[in-house]
């Protein structure tokens, strides 16, 4: 999966943290969610804006840096 498709970041978006795409969700609290035992499923519905993708990209992401 190419996560930069769906990762960026921005000095004007989260003091440039990475974030999802078209959001202000950042990659560390989907990992922080996750890591703490969150279903993918009740993150997904917890983050309406998010789809499966997204998480996948944020692990894609996480394994690459």
């Amino acid at each position: 999966m190419n996560y930069y498709e769906r990762i960026i970041t921005d000095a004007d978006v989260m003091l440039g943290k990475p974030v999802i795409k078209g959001t202000r969700i950042t990659v560390e609290l989907i990992l922080r969610k996750l890591s703490d035992g969150m279903d993918l499923k009740v993150l997904l519905e917890c983050y309406p804006r998010l789809v499966q993708e997204d998480v996948l990209a944020v692990l894609s992401y996480r394994v690459q840096q």
